[in-house]
């Protein structure tokens, strides 16, 4: 689980400092602003792992057309990148 980007998540506008990578050891620089609970942090890490793998599936298949309309294979696609 990556705290940071969780928290970046939830607070997006919030500065703020991790001792560790747990929860506990967070600290915003604007004491007013409240940490999550861990369901919080728990459902937002869900949330980002399901958006990230929904845009890796969908530049997997924007590869797989733009190598369609080429007319070539990925690993063609590698010989003339490399």
């Amino acid at each position: 689980m990556e705290l940071d980007k969780i928290i970046r998540h939830l607070r997006p506008s919030a500065e703020f400092v991790i001792y560790g990578d747990t929860l506990e050891g967070l600290e915003f620089i604007d004491q007013s602003i409240t940490k999550p609970t861990q369901a919080e942090v728990d459902a937002a890490w869900t949330t980002i792992q399901e958006a990230e793998n929904e845009a890796a599936a969908e530049q997997a298949v924007a590869r797989q057309a733009l190598l369609d309309r080429l007319g070539i294979t990925a690993d063609e696609a590698k010989l003339l990148l490399g």
